[in-house]
């Protein structure tokens, strides 16, 4: 068994000893929020499917991101295809708008469908990525007969729901392996086969986190309009969950200015309620980035053609990672051990004096600020000469490394 599963193990199982290895057909992942978290998700989701590949592979969601597993137009379930790659059922909730009106009947109504058609396909496994009581909770109301979920989750009470618990080293290693790690608890349980999850050099082989994003070809097409000039571009991404992990919006558009200098236009990319943000960067780039909003299908769609990402600790960031781009990733308070970018060529820049600290301050954190402009830039400039260099190694036949 591969290293991964070193950093796993079965501490409860509560299932019959008569029953002998259980049979899996049908499994669902639980893995609601947010955008990072479920592309976090994803190498986990892959390792199941290959493990499984005749299996019923079902993920509860949260509505406003079902759109990294599916595309808006395709059904939700069924034969799966470029549109929906990966999973074969996709379930959805939306628990911000039942906890604003917990008493309405609508919200009472969307939750006895949801439930009904949860319940209806009859799952063998759950598998519990988040770690909360609700993510929990959703999790055993699936009527599975094993839901498995970490010994020691985010919320402690959400263990209450788990029939299966497994201890996950989560002691500097990154949430990507964590949940590579809690799926092959759940492939060695259902599964003759081998799987293999072995390491090179400390990290997972980056053919462990090839994953599929839905191609929606209506996005391809608005992204290919919109950036009818070529690839030839950067995304900065100033956005982020907080304050304390912003970078602030002046240093991104002087650092588009300096890739200006160099041939790469910057786009900007910002989500609900950044427009402000984005704004900033604009006018400081002084006609060097131009701001972008997508939809998430679009996002995918432009992060495919782009040469380099420069951004916080966000889902974009993540997204590009996943999708392979060069990432210049800039990080406050948040651990880059844990969830950096993973998978990808990226170069990491984060001050000696930032302490790790997941407080919802607004304020940028203090090493954060020193990180400097020429830094990020010099950092940009790495990457694209190794993207270069390995564009001419490819075209005179020689594989590159």
């Amino acid at each position: 068994m591969g290293p991964a599963m070193g950093l796993a193990a079965e501490v409860a199982d509560l299932s019959s000893p008569a029953s002998g290895t259980p049979r899996l057909d049908r499994i669902l992942i639980v893995r609601l929020s947010a955008m990072g978290d479920i592309i976090h998700t994803l190498p986990a989701a892959t390792a199941l499917r290959q493990a499984f590949p005749q299996a019923t592979l079902g993920w509860l969601i949260e509505e406003r991101w079902a759109e990294l597993l599916c595309t808006l137009r395709y059904p939700r379930s069924g034969p799966r295809s470029p549109e929906r790659p990966l999973v074969d059922r996709i379930h959805t909730v939306n628990t911000a708008e039942w906890r604003r009106a917990p008493l309405s009947f609508n919200t009472w109504q969307q939750m006895a469908v949801g439930l009904s058609d949860l319940r209806g396909i009859q799952y063998d496994a759950v598998i519990d990525f988040q770690g909360a009581v609700r993510s929990a909770l959703l999790g055993r109301w699936s009527g599975a007969s094993a839901t498995y979920g970490d010994a020691q989750p985010r919320e402690n009470a959400a263990s209450m729901f788990y029939t299966r618990k497994i201890a996950l080293n989560t002691n500097g290693t990154h949430v990507v392996e964590q949940a590579l790690a809690l799926a092959e608890a759940v492939i060695t349980k259902g599964s003759t086969r081998t799987a293999s999850f072995s390491h090179a050099n400390g990290e997972i082989p980056a053919a462990q986190l090839q994953v599929e994003f839905p191609v929606d070809p209506d996005a391809e097409e608005r992204i290919a309009s919109r950036t009818a000039d070529g690839n030839d571009f950067a995304i900065l991404n100033p956005g982020a969950g907080w304050g304390a992990k912003m970078w602030p919006a002046e240093r991104y558009g002087q650092v588009a200015k300096e890739l200006a200098n160099i041939g790469l236009s910057s786009l900007i990319n910002y989500g609900p309620g950044e427009e402000e943000l984005a704004t900033a960067v604009e006018t400081t780039s002084e006609g060097a980035a131009r701001k972008i909003s997508c939809t998430i299908s679009e996002l995918i769609a432009l992060t495919r053609r782009a040469r380099l990402f420069i951004g916080g600790d966000t889902g974009p960031m993540h997204l590009a990672a996943a999708l392979k781009i060069p990432v210049v990733a800039i990080f406050g308070p948040t651990n880059p051990v844990r969830n950096g970018p993973l998978g990808t060529r990226a170069l990491v820049l984060r001050n000696a004096s930032s302490e790790t600290d997941h407080a919802r301050r607004w304020e940028p954190e203090p090493g954060l600020l020193e990180i400097k402009v020429e830094e990020v830039v010099a950092a940009a400039r790495t990457l694209l000469r190794h993207h270069v260099a390995e564009l001419r190694i490819a075209s005179r036949g020689f594989p590159s490394q």
